[in-house]
Parts: structure tokens; sequence; C-alpha cells
């Protein structure tokens, strides 16, 4: 996507955010946004253009560190639910429960055990959210192996984004193959009817950070929307379903 069509629909899109949070305030709306997806496809990025132009006060990212021993010991969705919104608040979570299903599993950080009891218990924590009247969203962010390979190599020459480079994020390229088993049994086992997840095809960062916001506004409410600025790409967004792997929108 070339620069000057990105920032003027961007523009407009962050226009209508704007709109759509002054309804959730107004009617004390609780509102949750879970980003999950590979090392460097785009996270931070993507709630970044969410966020810029919204009221900080009832706008929040969550992105949580290493479990205490304290949170290790309680049960595991308890320490994101005081993170949840209340009414009048749009919460990001940059990463969420779904730790549990990739990183922690991939990496060793929980037992067998642990990932099974995670698998039957999260159908029923998010049909708490969404039963709640909580508008739930689950966008997962999918890039190639290759330009996830040219993302970290970036990162670690640039000194202002070395931050975000881990000892996590240094095995993405290794274990590739096994992030790809533990993403497809989730995608199987946590697409919920009333939670489904949304793959992002993320190569290209502009046309994916505008797709995900056309997509996410065409899909709430609020008044004076103009629909005419949201219609969303499905060959870069689409709800989760077998046939996103034949579209190429989820790499291998």
């Amino acid at each position: 996507m070339k620069k000057r069509r990105y920032k003027k629909e961007l523009y407009r899109l962050q226009v209508e955010l704007v709109k759509f949070q002054r309804h959730v305030i107004e009617n004390d709306l609780k509102v949750c946004v879970v980003f999950e997806g590979r090392d460097a496809a785009g996270k931070d990025g993507t709630i970044k253009r969410f966020t810029e132009h919204l009221s900080p006060r009832e706008a929040r990212s969550v992105a949580l560190g290493k479990p205490s021993d304290r949170e290790k010991k309680s049960w595991y969705f308890q320490r994101y639910v005081p993170h949840l919104p209340t009414g009048g608040e749009i919460v990001f979570f940059n990463r969420s429960w779904y730790n549990r299903a990739g990183v922690e599993k991939v990496m060793g950080f929980c037992t067998k055990k642990e990932y099974r009891l995670f698998m039957r218990e999260v159908a029923s924590f998010e049909q708490m959210l969404t039963h709640s009247e909580m508008i739930f969203f689950k966008y997962y962010l999918d890039i190639s192996k290759k330009e996830q390979k040219r993302r970290l190599e970036r990162r670690r020459k640039d000194p202002l984004k070395q931050w975000k480079l881990s000892p996590i994020d240094m095995q993405a390229q290794k274990l590739w193959k096994a992030y790809s088993r533990a993403r497809d049994e989730m995608f199987a086992k946590t697409s919920f009817v009333f939670a489904p997840w949304y793959v992002v095809h993320s190569d290209d960062k502009k046309r994916s950070r505008i797709n995900i916001l056309k997509h996410f506004l065409a899909h709430v409410d609020y008044p004076d929307k103009k629909e005419e600025f949201l219609v969303f790409d499905n060959d870069v967004v689409c709800e989760f379903d077998p046939q996103c792997y034949e579209k190429g929108l989820i790499a291998p």
C-alpha cells in the first residue's frame, strides 16, 4: 500500500474510532480486543494505530510480563481478569491468556496437564465475557517465515528497536514448525461461534493495519457510521476457516 493512500485511509478510520469510543463511553460499553500472532507480525504497531487518537483514560493497552510466583499458583485466568474493561472502557491485549496455547506450549513453560486444562476452560471463560455483554474480538496476525526473518533481523540491527527483541523472539525461526502446529491446534479448538478467531495476513504492515481497523469498525455499532469507509479485504482479514489455508492467509 502506498504511503499517501495509507495516511488518507488511516485518518478516516481513526476518526471513526473516535466516534466509536464516544459511543462506548456514553453507553458504558465494555470492549476487549485480543491480539495474538507470530513474533514480529505487527501487534505493537497495530494497537498503536488503534489507540493513538483515543482518550487514554478510557482506552488501555495491556501487555503482561512473566507471571510472579504468586500468579503461577493462582487460577490461570486470574491474572488477566483485573485488566478486563469496565463500563466505558476499551482494552487491547497485546498477547493474552492465549500465551498458554502458543509460547508456553512451544517453549515448555507449562505442563501438558496445564495446557489441556486451559483448552477445556477457555471456552467457558470467553462465554462468560460475551454473556456479560462485552464486545469481544480475537485477531491473530500471521506472516511468512521469510518476512519474519527479515523483520527480526531489522530489529537486531536497529538500536531503537532492540528492546523488542527477546530471547523468545530469537527462537521464533528455529521453532517455526512447532509454533505452526500450536497455532493450528489453537484455531481448531478455540475458534468459537461466540468468540471466533479472525486471521490477518500481515506481510504488508500498512495493508494489514488498515484492514483490521476496517474489519473491527464494520462489526461494531455506533452513530454516524461511514459504512463506505469500512469495506475490508477478505484476502487480508477473515474469520478462521480451513479455507484460510487454501487462500494463503496462514503460513505453513
